[in-house]
C-alpha cells in the first residue's frame, strides 16, 4: 500500500481541527497519559486501515479502542464480567486496557479477526475532551512507525510521521511514558497480556493473583505482545545494574542507567532515568532517553535492568523487546 501524503503535518491544540480530520476518516495523533496514539474512527474499517498503512503495522496485530466513558463498554463489548468491572471502577480513566468479548459493531480489522476487543478509557484531559466531542470511539496504537520506540511528545510524532498524517494534537509530554497494562479474562482467571503503566501490585490488590502471559511472535492475543518491538536504531544490550560495560563496541557508547553513576570511563555517554531510582520517573523518561541515544554518535546502547517490582517490570519488558537477541 502507498501512504497518502499530506503537504504538511501540523502540530496544534485545536480539538475542532483534530475532530474534523477524524470525521473525514483520516488518522491524527493524539496525546494520552501513556504515549501518543495514532487515532482513527474505530467503527470505520477504511479509517482503521489507514492506521495500519501509516504505521506499516501488520494487520495480525490488534488495536486498542479508546472510549470516553465507562458506559461505552456496553456498546462495544458483549459482556463486562464482575472482575473486569471492578478493575474499571478502580483504574478508569487510566493506563488500563481490558480485553472483552466484542460486539459486531467493532470491525474485525480492529481485533485482527479475534473475538475480543481491547478497550481503554484514557485519563489525559485532552484525549477525554476529544472523545467526548465525537460520536465514535478511537482505535489508537502508538503514533510511530511499527516496531520503533513509542512517542511521548508531539515532536516525537512529527519527527517520524511528518507528511503521513494531517494533524498532531499536542497535549504536552506524556505523564506515564509507557503503554497501558492489558488485562483479559480466561474463565474466572484474570490474565495480564502486556505489562504497562499500571503495576501488577495495584491490579492484584483489586483482582487477586494474576497470571502473566507475554510475548507472542505471531497471531498475538492482544496488542503489544510481539516479542521484538520498541527497537532503537542503535543496537541495545541489557546489563545488570552497576555492572561494568563490555568492551565489545568501540567508543563512544551509551548507558541507560536507572540512577546516575560516577564510575564510568570517558567515552561513555550516560542518561540516568531518575535521580534516585524512582521507577515512575524512569518509566516516564524511558522512551525519551532511547530516542536521545539514537540522535548521538554512540555505536551501541547498554541498558541497566530495573528491579522487577512495580513499573520496573514494564520498563524491563520494553528493554527486553528492544534488545539485540
Amino acid at each position: 500500500m502507498q501512504h497518502a501524503m499530506h503537504d504538511q503535518t501540523d502540530i496544534g491544540t485545536d480539538l475542532g481541527v483534530a475532530a474534523a480530520w477524524l470525521r473525514r476518516g483520516e488518522p491524527v495523533a493524539i496525546p494520552t497519559e501513556t504515549v501518543y496514539g495514532l487515532a482513527a474512527n474505530a467503527l470505520d474499517p477504511a479509517a482503521v486501515a489507514r492506521i495500519f498503512e501509516v504505521k506499516n503495522r501488520p494487520t495480525f496485530d490488534p488495536l486498542i479502542v479508546h472510549v470516553g466513558a465507562l458506559e461505552a463498554v456496553e456498546r462495544y463489548a458483549l459482556s463486562f464480567p464482575p472482575a473486569a468491572r471492578a478493575l474499571a471502577a478502580r483504574f478508569w480513566p487510566g493506563p488500563l486496557t481490558l480485553l472483552l468479548p466484542k460486539r459486531p459493531e467493532i470491525p474485525d480489522l480492529v481485533t485482527a479477526g479475534l473475538p475480543r476487543v481491547a478497550l481503554r478509557w484514557p485519563a489525559h484531559p485532552v484525549a477525554q475532551a476529544l472523545l467526548q466531542s465525537l460520536a465514535f470511539p478511537l482505535a489508537a496504537p502508538s503514533a510511530n512507525p511499527f516496531g520503533y520506540v513509542s512517542p511521548t511528545t508531539a515532536q516525537h510524532v512529527h519527527d517520524q510521521l511528518q507528511g503521513r498524517i494531517p494533524y498532531i494534537l499536542d497535549g504536552g509530554p506524556c505523564s506515564i511514558g509507557v503503554e497501558s497494562t492489558i488485562v483479559g479474562f480466561e474463565g474466572e482467571e484474570a490474565v495480564v497480556y502486556r505489562l504497562g503503566g499500571l503495576p501488577l501490585e495495584a491490579l492484584e490488590a483489586v483482582a487477586g493473583p494474576l497470571r502473566v502471559q507475554l510475548n507472542q511472535n505471531s497471531n498475538p492475543a492482544a496488542p503489544g505482545m510481539l516479542s521484538s518491538h520498541y527497537a532503537t536504531r542503535k543496537p541495545l544490550f541489557l546489563i545488570e545494574p552497576g555492572a561494568p560495560l563490555p568492551n565489545t563496541h568501540p567508543l563512544p557508547v551509551g548507558l541507560l542507567a536507572l540512577r546516575p553513576r560516577a564510575d564510568l570511563p570517558s567515552g561513555v555517554l550516560t542518561i540516568p532515568l531518575s535521580d534516585n531510582g524512582d521507577l515512575s520517573t524512569a518509566a516516564q523518561r524511558l522512551f525519551w532517553a532511547m530516542r536521545q541515544f539514537d540522535q548521538t554518535e554512540v555505536t551501541a546502547i547498554y541498558a541497566e535492568r530495573c528491579p522487577e517490582v512495580g513499573l520496573g517490570r514494564a520498563i524491563n519488558d520494553r528493554l527486553r523487546r528492544a534488545a539485540v537477541v
